[in-house]
């Protein structure tokens, strides 16, 4: 199937603009990729140093130098439920490997800290950051010099883009991504969301509120609704860095224990010492890139990839800005509704058809480039497959071809949108992205007055006094990357919904995150320029009439010209700088991010002005 033009279009715009840096990234690990192995470069102190705690079997391949030694990078902790189920990966690894002569290490562990524990509290201001503390501590497990592969063993939010950076520095190291998959259904998504609501009016108390939410997030694994977290699993497989059908089997199954076994066996297949080096550099070029954005429209996952493909793109030397997922999102059509999208969670999804039977859908319109590197060696052809268990022996047969539940997910022919559902908009406050998937039509314009908060706290307050109660577009700033470190806002959500289910014309105006939860309220999100950074957002006062049209693209204060440039943008919160909980020893990263659109990252700030100045 040839490629739709649009998404040839795309894919060509950021090789071009990529052209410089994408050439420099790949000198960088073809240059590395020529030292193999890298053990032999170092000297016999630092072997020694280290295979010292190595068992004797490993010992004697260690210095042999022909089997491949995989490095693991877990960000195993047991109070985040999604990776409670890796504690005892490494030592299944270990035992895989050796099985095919081969070695592996636990050469670092990396932070993973739980955003469903920090949401609304002050350790959210650290959540982004900790994604580029995670690459970081992934380049310090890499830097020994000891590895022929490595196996990432990340879910969560910041932690497998953080990952996925630091692994990309290493791009001549086959990489395979093993997710530790969703927890079991619980309380249904959206009962949960009416208790908070119900919550949120004083109609009942928090030992209820408490019940609903222990009901719904009740064991280990991923949480089962499509937020980041899950629209991770999704891009990991969809640019071929998981096992195909990887991503939505759930913790202690005997398939889960398969597929993480075969992934530590098949990495050790991908090295240079083998003849299928698959290194990562190769497999993440602008192809899978685009592949991962058409993944994401499609299945109208997390808006927080807006940023985080941003800043994977420019560990791989490649560059890609709010117009090319624009772009996209106009011919990829909707094909699941997960929630915050609908009300199936992921294992209803991954019931109905999955990624499997998406991943064939987009293929067969030519929605995908097919003639990608992968770590199943196939090209993406290979994802329209699923796992099974033939008694102990795990196998791959063709995935369903038609869905099983029209109300999850749909066929091509007969999609739940013509289009992704995530728009630009801009105009005179800036750019913004709006996630219209879950908004309904008659809510994707409003034209109000707004009210501006510099906190979500302040916004509970309000609405606890019944301020809001009325057509608004609530404006919540100096929450972007070099205010706080750009926390996310689902506190706002509740409290948003329920004067929108009162019949008020109601939106959202942030330089904030709202994540894949945005929910039905329509929300212009990662605003840019922020507030913090003199943005016109920081001009607007209450009352002042503002449009979010999510329809047209616009994002506009409908105030006089002439006043509006006169204003003064409104100083910084003194609190943005005040100590505690670790937030001071983040203020350097927070000068010296780039704004969400250039990924909110620390990195690559040159290359980034260069690559764009040159499109210019």
């Amino acid at each position: 199937m040839a490629v739709h033009p649009v998404v040839a279009e795309v894919t060509e715009r950021i090789a071009q603009r990529s052209a410089k840096s994408r050439a420099a990234y790949e000198a960088l690990w073809r240059e590395w990729a020529a030292r193999s192995p890298h053990r032999a470069r170092l000297s016999c102190g630092n072997l020694a140093h280290g295979l010292a705690a190595a068992l004797a079997e490993d010992k004697a391949r260690l210095r042999d130098l022909r089997a491949p030694n995989i490095a693991i990078v877990t960000a195993y902790n047991d109070m985040l439920s999604a990776h409670q189920p890796y504690e005892h990966y490494p030592e299944r690894i270990r035992a895989a490997v050796r099985e095919v002569g081969c070695t592996a290490q636990v050469a670092g562990g990396v932070p993973a800290m739980c955003d469903g524990v920090t949401q609304g509290q002050p350790g959210m201001e650290l959540s982004l950051f900790s994604r580029e503390v995670i690459a970081m501590s992934t380049a310090i497990a890499l830097s020994h010099n000891m590895f022929d592969g490595a196996l990432c063993l990340g879910v969560c939010d910041k932690i497998v883009p953080g990952l996925l950076i630091g692994a990309l520095r290493f791009g001549h190291l086959p990489v395979i991504f093993v997710p530790a998959g969703p927890m079991t259904s619980g309380l249904p998504n959206e009962e949960k969301s009416r208790v908070r609501k119900l919550f949120a009016q004083g109609k009942v108390g928090r030992e209820a509120l408490l019940e609903a939410e222990m009901a719904a997030y009740h064991g280990p694994g991923t949480c089962t609704f499509y937020g980041t977290a899950n629209s991770n699993q999704m891009l990991m497989e969809i640019m071929g860095l998981h096992l195909p059908g990887a991503a939505f089997v759930n913790p202690g199954t005997p398939l889960r224990e398969a597929l993480t076994r075969a992934a530590a066996q098949r990495v050790t297949g991908l090295t240079a010492l083998g003849d299928r080096y698959t290194p990562l550099g190769e497999v993440l070029d602008a192809r899978a890139l685009v592949n991962g954005i058409v993944g994401l429209l499609a299945t109208g996952g997390s808006t927080n990839h807006t940023i985080h493909l941003v800043a994977v793109a420019r560990a791989a030397g490649l560059v890609v800005d709010w117009d090319d997922f624009a772009a996209l999102s106009k011919v990829v059509p909707l094909l699941a509704r997960v929630y915050p999208n609908g009300e199936a969670d992921v294992n209803q999804f991954h019931a109905a058809g999955g990624l499997a039977f998406v991943i064939g859908q987009l293929l067969d319109g030519g929605l995908l480039h097919a003639d990608v590197y992968t770590v199943a060696g196939e090209g993406l052809a290979a994802y329209r497959r699923e796992p099974f268990l033939d008694g102990e022996r795990l196998v791959w047969r063709d995935g369903p071809t038609r869905s099983l539940d029209r109300d999850i997910v749909r066929p091509l022919d007969d999609p739940f949108d013509a289009e992704g559902g995530l728009r630009l908009l801009q105009g005179n406050l800036g750019r913004a992205v709006i996630k219209v998937s879950s908004v309904a039509p008659r809510h994707r314009v409003v034209e109000a007055p707004a009210r501006i908060f510099e906190d979500q706290d302040a916004l509970a307050q309000a609405f606890e006094r019944g301020e809001l109660d009325q057509d608004v577009v609530a404006v919540v700033r100096f929450q972007g990357p070099k205010a706080n470190g750009m926390p996310e806002l689902h506190k706002l959500t509740p409290h948003l919904t329920v004067a929108q289910d009162r019949g008020r014309r109601v939106a959202l105006v942030t330089d904030g995150r709202m994540s894949g939860a945005s929910g039905r309220v329509p929300a212009a999100i990662h605003l840019v320029p922020e507030a913090a950074d003199g943005g016109p957002i920081a001009k607007l006062r209450d009352g002042d009439i503002v449009l979010v049209d999510a329809e047209r693209g616009v994002l506009e204060a409908r105030v006089e010209p002439t006043e509006w440039a006169a204003r003064r943008p409104a100083p910084r919160p003194a609190r943005l700088d005040a100590p505690g909980l670790g937030r001071e020893l983040f203020a350097h990263m927070r000068r010296a991010v780039s704004d969400a659109e250039h990924g909110a990252t620390v990195f690559f700030h040159d290359d980034m002005a260069d690559s764009r100045e040159e499109e210019r």
